[in-house]
């Protein structure tokens, strides 16, 4: 059953995320000079897809000099996904591994080679969670463009019960962005050994970390 238009429930998501994260106290740690408005140099942001609540902000408030493009599955949720990017004038490129992957992959490489960015979710769009694809690895190696990780910490989140474990930051809570060095991925290497090395960056299978406020446990909806 159809529960409205996708791209008007996208614009409330990003109404809901403007919201929370008007209240939000972010911390940016940059390693990789994406806050810096000199550094010109055209990456491919990664995160997990259970953190992209708060990757819009980080443009947004930190690296608005930036343009780019976010990859979004070509499923209905992938259509709300795409309508909350264009309302933080980000341009969303459809496709998957599954469904119109060849396209999309034609449109992101050709948006890294005008010198823009584009953002990935590299265990999406259905997982596994915390598992690199070989997509964003072969993207990287075909335009010689830097993988930009980006880790995503909160002090206190709600997590969904979807594949994702999707999670929500609740108000007026502590989010860390922490930007890792860019990684660079010779044409000639191979895939596995780079996806292993992205998670690792990304802090594969790491909630939360206790430093930011004491040990929590989230709730679960």
């Amino acid at each position: 059953m159809k529960i409205g238009n996708p791209e008007k429930i996208g614009r409330l998501v990003a109404w809901l995320v403007r919201v929370i994260g008007s209240t939000l106290r972010i911390q940016v740690i940059d390693h990789a000079r994406v806050t810096d408005p000199t550094f010109k140099q055209p990456m491919i942001w990664t995160f997990w897809h259970n953190r992209i609540f708060v990757i819009p902000l980080l443009r947004i408030r930190h690296a608005r000099h930036r343009s780019g493009a976010v990859l979004t599955s070509a499923s209905r949720d992938g259509a709300i996904v795409a309508g909350a990017m264009k309302s933080f004038d980000l341009n969303p490129v459809r496709g998957s591994s599954s469904r119109r992957g060849a396209s999309a992959l034609l449109k992101l490489t050709g948006i890294l080679e005008r010198g823009e960015d584009v953002a990935v979710a590299p265990d999406g769009p259905r997982g596994p969670r915390y598992k690199v694809g070989a997509g964003v690895i072969f993207l990287a190696r075909k335009t010689g463009a830097p993988i930009l990780p980006i880790r995503v910490e909160y002090a206190h989140a709600i997590k969904l019960k979807s594949w994702d474990q999707f999670m929500i930051p609740l108000p007026f809570t502590i989010a860390r962005i922490i930007c890792e060095p860019l990684i660079f991925i010779p044409p000639e290497s191979e895939a596995e050994p780079a996806e292993r090395q992205l998670e690792q960056a990304l802090g594969a299978a790491q909630d939360h970390v206790a430093s930011l406020e004491p040990p929590h446990n989230y709730p679960n909806l």
